[in-house]
């Protein structure tokens, strides 16, 4: 499927949304981050879990997730605790970044110095996206 098609299947709270382009450094940065398996945080509990305890990193989510009540309190965590977040159009594309073969509903990718330019780039290109009109 294109972006464009994926774009037709999102929840309508799904904002901010993430572009094509930012979409691709996103899984690029995912799948950097999946081999540091202490850098990456997979799934609805574990993400809330380290959101809770104060964790800090981008959190990106699926925006295909149906019924969205099982996630839609978690941007609001994050907007408490200051950590940026973003939605990209598929929950399987975010699977497929980690290396496995089903979908993800959101992680919470932290900081690491092997990728450390890319992460920067992404959290800024999510600070511009989230900011208020």
């Amino acid at each position: 499927m294109s972006y464009e098609e994926k774009l037709q299947l999102v929840n309508t709270i799904a904002k901010p949304i993430a572009s094509k382009k930012l979409s691709k450094r996103i899984y690029k940065c995912i799948k950097k981050a999946s081999k540091h398996k202490t850098y990456l945080r997979n799934g609805l509990k574990d993400v809330q879990k380290h959101l809770r305890k104060g964790e800090t990193g981008l959190v990106i989510f699926a925006a295909d997730v149906f019924p969205i009540e099982i996630m839609c309190h978690l941007p609001v965590i994050c907007e408490d605790k200051n950590v940026p977040y973003c939605y990209t159009p598929s929950r399987q594309d975010i699977g497929i970044a980690m290396g496995i073969n089903r979908g993800s509903l959101m992680v919470l990718i932290k900081e690491h110095p092997e990728y450390k330019d890319l992460y920067t780039e992404i959290k800024e290109a999510i600070m511009t996206l989230s900011t208020p009109l």
